[in-house]
């Protein structure tokens, strides 16, 4: 199949990328003009494509691609970091970006959109998080990406195209942002440092990038309609990989080899706020028969052999 993947060079595309290079498709990678980030794709595949477009400039992709889409897998947003989550005029500008990316790969006769969507969409949370858990997001990132889907529901329905919304749960693994908890962590204890961090007495889960990569295919080449079933997968770890992050924090510590040190309630909670993290994977196991395979401990590992 032809694949249309906006937001080429992020953390969460290129392992996807990647994956469907080597199943033989055919994979068009959208990036910004002049994007300073293109050493992070893959290289010496003939069957990939570097399509320099920004997401504004959708509305006139049919004359920068001249081959059909047959699916579309849409990563491409901005202000993502923490500082950002909490404007406004940004989060809603992906919104109309995003919807004309949408009528844009429609135009090239795409009958599978992919959203990367986010955990943040539920907002702070006590319970369990399933696709039926309303949505009541705190952050303006949140908020947007609720926005979104809500536009995108019925523009594909009217368009013809399977809309699948994926609410991604938090993802770990090489390439993730250097200041992210889990590569700040390795990267401090190995060096002798000290984490400062919040509580860390909330409930957490993580998922592994090998994994999530394995579940967004899983979705892609579906054979039937996913939207028949509902629009909304949540992506994420395991029932029995969710516990304090606390415990997190300590199991990175301890395969650091009890390098470095961390201390607990010196930083404020993030953008969000303090939450539980309680996912339930329970629908997209069940229909497309995908299940993570990495356990934290053993994705820690590779990322201490690589680093």
């Amino acid at each position: 199949m032809n694949v249309i993947v906006t937001g080429a060079t992020s953390f969460l595309a290129v392992p996807v990328i990647v994956r469907l290079l080597e199943q033989g498709h055919r994979v068009i990678a959208a990036v910004r003009p002049h994007s300073l980030h293109l050493g992070k794709l893959p290289q010496g595949y003939s069957n990939l494509t570097v399509l320099p477009l920004a997401l504004e400039q959708f509305s006139r992709i049919d004359a920068a691609v001249t081959e059909p889409c047959d699916v579309c897998l849409h990563f491409g947003w901005d202000g993502a970091g923490s500082e950002n989550r909490t404007k406004r005029s940004i989060q809603q500008k992906n919104v109309t970006d995003s919807m004309q990316v949408l009528e844009g790969v429609s135009r090239l006769g795409c009958k599978r959109f992919l959203f990367s969507g986010s955990q943040a969409e539920y907002g702070i949370c006590r319970e369990p998080m399933s696709e039926n858990t309303p949505c009541h997001p705190v952050s303006e990132y949140g908020k947007a990406k609720v926005d979104f889907c809500s536009l995108a529901i019925p523009k594909c329905e009217q368009l013809g195209m399977d809309y699948i919304h994926t609410r991604i749960f938090s993802v770990y693994g090489p390439g993730d942002h250097p200041y992210s908890l889990v590569p700040s962590c390795i990267r401090t204890f190995m060096e002798g440092g000290t984490m400062l961090l919040g509580e860390c007495t909330q409930l957490w889960n993580y998922l592994y990038i090998d994994d999530l990569a394995q579940g967004l295919l899983a979705l892609l080449s579906h054979p039937e309609p996913l939207s028949a079933h509902g629009v909304l997968y949540n992506l994420a770890g395991l029932a029995e990989e969710t516990r304090p992050l606390r415990e997190y924090i300590e199991t990175i510590h301890r395969l650091c080899k009890g390098h470095g040190s961390y201390q607990y309630a010196q930083r404020p909670a993030n953008a969000e706020g303090p939450a539980n993290l309680i996912p339930d994977i329970t629908k997209v196991m069940r229909i497309t028969g995908w299940r993570p395979t990495t356990s934290f401990e053993e994705g820690i590992k590779k990322m201490i052999e690589g680093a």
